[in-house]
């Protein structure tokens, strides 16, 4: 059987893309911006449809038809795969998976606002999204959009005068999703409107959720009066994940995305990124398009090779004293018996695990790490560094826990 292929038009505009990660990536990131465009040069906003190749493709009208009987509002677009049922819980992100879901079961009712903070990409958004993706499935009318979107759109109404239609999209709705809210920092006359849309939200029980990459006390240039509304309700941040939350994370989005890695890989990467959920993805969509684009074995080779520069730069920003610090914390041993001649099997084994990360994550050559920590020449740093290397073959618990550390330096 064969299907009509759907065309372009002013009112349509479609992409084929190779896979569902970069169909979801630019349905959420790129489509406002898509529409904005088409606007410009034909004065119409279209719908806009990202189809994958290979999949079956529904025709103009059938695309027309579902999304003008949808019930997301317009400009409204949530990425399907943003769930809560995909999202990787942990003990850095519990309480923000908590409230999120609490709030998705009782809209209006329960901690309003909800407002999320935390650093980027740790899956504020995909929490928020979460929450939007629940609430449709419940036939209510959701608004998702970035703060530089409301007040993109915001400055095109005021400038066309068409405040009503604006009010009516943001003010109507059951469901106000906002990112980035901290970007509403030195705006007056849009903090001036939000600050009366909120109040329009809240009045009337319509659930508002916020997230941002600070407390609301910590953001310049924001209204106190804003300031105070913001923490009506409840407050809960994202915190970095721990290695085996981040592990977990690579696992699920391998998974959901149809990558196989194996556990080599899937620790090689975990331990080389930061804890960025977004960076994670990034990789994800390199490594299934050299698969996929270029015809190349999924191995840690080809894993290692895409992500060399972003090694390299992270390399140049550790230092001896980082892991030196890190390790004795962590293992609780005084710093200065990392540089001591003293042989107990505690000590050996951190100043084993000093020299091996040292080699791993720095550019310091062996000479360079005997000299800094006190040996008599590089022949010491290498035997330890065989050692590190058997050790990490045949013992487990010894694997993790440099794994761990090596989490930590590198997040740190």
């Amino acid at each position: 059987m064969t299907y009509k292929k759907a065309t372009s038009s002013d009112e349509l505009v479609i992409f084929e893309v190779p896979n569902k990660i970069i169909a979801n990536f630019i349905k959420t990131k790129f489509t406002s911006t898509i529409q904005d465009i088409v606007f410009n040069i034909t004065h119409e906003k279209p719908k806009v449809q990202i189809n994958v190749i290979g999949e079956k493709r529904k025709s103009k009208k059938e695309i027309l038809s579902e999304q003008n009987s949808s019930i997301i509002p317009e400009n409204t677009i949530l990425n399907q795969s943003y769930t809560f049922e995909s999202f990787v819980v942990g003990s850095s992100n519990q309480m923000a998976y908590n409230a999120s879901l609490a709030v998705s079961n009782k809209l209006g009712i329960q901690y309003n606002p909800l407002f999320i903070y935390g650093g980027t990409g740790l899956g504020k958004t995909h929490l928020l999204q979460s929450i939007g993706n629940e609430a449709i499935k419940k036939d209510k009318s959701v608004i998702y959009v970035t703060i530089e979107q409301f007040m993109n759109d915001f400055t095109f109404s005021l400038k066309n005068k068409n405040m009503d239609h604006f009010r009516n999209k943001y003010r109507k709705c059951d469901l106000l999703l906002i990112d980035d809210i901290q970007f509403l920092s030195g705006k007056e006359e849009t903090q001036k409107e939000f600050f009366h849309t909120f109040n329009e939200l809240h009045t009337a029980n319509k659930q508002v959720v916020l997230t941002s990459d600070k407390l609301p006390s910590q953001i310049a240039g924001l209204e106190e009066r804003l300031k105070s509304r913001f923490e009506w309700g409840l407050t809960t941040d994202i915190q970095i994940p721990a290695l085996e939350t981040k592990i977990a994370i690579i696992e699920k989005k391998s998974e959901l995305n149809g990558i196989e890695l194996s556990k080599e890989i899937i620790h090689f990467i975990a331990t080389s990124l930061d804890s960025s959920v977004r960076e994670i993805e990034g990789l994800l969509i390199k490594i299934n398009a050299s698969a996929d684009l270029l015809g190349q074995q999924i191995n840690i080779e080809l894993v290692k090779n895409l992500l060399k520069e972003q090694i390299a730069d992270k390399k140049d920003n550790i230092k001896l004293p980082n892991i030196i610090e890190i390790v004795s914390s962590e293992l609780n041993i005084k710093p200065s018996d990392l540089k001591s001649s003293k042989r107990s099997a505690n000590i050996v084994n951190a100043r084993r695990i000093v020299i091996y990360l040292a080699r791993e994550l720095t550019h310091n050559s062996m000479p360079d790490i005997a000299k800094f920590l006190g040996m008599k020449d590089h022949s010491s740093v290498s035997k330890n560094i065989s050692k590190a290397n058997e050790l990490i073959e045949k013992d487990e618990n010894f694997r993790l826990n440099l794994e761990n550390l090596k989490n930590k330096i590198t997040t740190k």
